[in-house]
């Protein structure tokens, strides 16, 4: 016979655990779940949400898989090193500075190869995507370097709107911290966003450096340190809309 349900609201729901073990976002797991593959202790699961008991042995087309602990890490991303993996590209790749021992990492957003600065990397893969998605309009804070002084108004052109191709890019905030450096606060994720404002406004980036997302600081980690989250500061990003 085979085993009853879990009653709900004991253990963790089965398409978070299975995204915990690296299978991918909660709705990838959830195309596992309603083909049939998963089985919780042997019986076939029916619901992502399900409850997965501890020590409950979770199987994917017959082979066991396990949720890892979950683990937050903010990295200080150098200069020259990329966020994704191409066949193309021989540059360092970012997951590349962690020790193996983390396994899969997935990073929550992106900087391009040129800029630097707080970056954070998780092994699950549905926090990832939830604290990246432009819905959300988590703050992220930069001090840019630029080729030239910029005057007053193009400060507030930057708040009031720059037209690029992927439509109108604009800043929270623009203060002005020194002749050539400016800090800005962007709630928008558009590619490259800071660096096509500035040259549609006839200005170079010359130095772009990531401060903070959210509340979470970059602090004082030097370029390729990196420290894990504590749990407080996970729940924190966890808790963000």
């Amino acid at each position: 016979m085979s085993a009853d349900p879990v009653p709900a609201g004991e253990g963790m729901r089965l398409n978070r655990y299975l995204a915990a073990a690296g299978l991918g976002s909660r709705r990838g797991c959830e195309s596992l779940i309603a083909e049939g593959r998963v089985r919780i202790n042997k019986r076939q699961a029916e619901s992502p949400g399900e409850r997965v008991p501890d020590g409950a042995q979770v199987t994917v087309d017959g082979r066991p898989v396990q949720a890892a602990r979950a683990v937050v890490i903010a990295l200080h991303k150098p200069r020259g090193v990329v966020c994704t993996a191409s066949a193309q590209d021989r540059r360092p790749i970012i997951t590349e500075l962690m020790p193996k021992s983390f396994g899969r990492l997935f990073t929550v957003g992106r900087l391009d190869a040129d800029s630097e600065g707080l970056i954070l990397l998780t092994n699950q893969g549905d926090l990832a995507q939830r604290l990246a998605h432009p819905k959300h309009k988590v703050e992220k804070e930069y001090r840019v370097k630029l080729d030239r002084p910029p005057d007053e108004a193009v400060l507030r052109q930057m708040e009031k709107g720059v037209r690029l191709k992927e439509g109108l890019a604009k800043a929270e905030r623009v203060f002005s911290s020194s002749r050539l450096e400016v800090r800005i606060i962007l709630r928008q994720g558009m590619k490259r966003q800071i660096r096509l404002m500035f040259r549609t406004l006839g200005f170079t980036v010359e130095r772009l450096k990531r401060t903070r997302i959210g509340g979470l600081e970059l602090g004082h980690l030097a370029p390729g340190a990196w420290r894990v989250l504590s749990g407080h500061e996970a729940g924190k990003l966890e808790e963000m809309p």
